[in-house]
């Protein structure tokens, strides 16, 4: 079955598919989550930011838009920790 909502920065189209649906901010926060364990990386902020850019201004109100705007604000920098800090993890 084709993905018909896949990008680049939503290749499973989930971020597409929520805003097609009329759902709650709970619902939302889940398929964010889902998003980004799959997405994860060095430029999680800026697709973050294109998603924002693509759906957000369109659809203002929809949960989905609080959701991104929150993960934006909050998208830790990633970085190595090597030597006993690693290992204690």
């Amino acid at each position: 079955m084709p993905l018909h909502h896949a990008t680049p920065d939503d290749p499973r189209g989930l971020i597409a598919e929520a805003y097609n649906m009329e759902i709650q901010i709970e619902d939302c926060r889940s398929i964010f989550f889902d998003w980004a364990l799959g997405e994860a990386g060095p430029d999680m902020q800026a697709k973050l930011q294109r998603l924002a850019n693509r759906f957000a201004d369109a659809q203002p109100d929809h949960p989905m838009t609080t959701v991104l705007r929150e993960g934006q604000k909050s998208v830790p920098e990633l970085r190595r920790r090597g030597g006993r800090a690693a290992r204690l993890q």
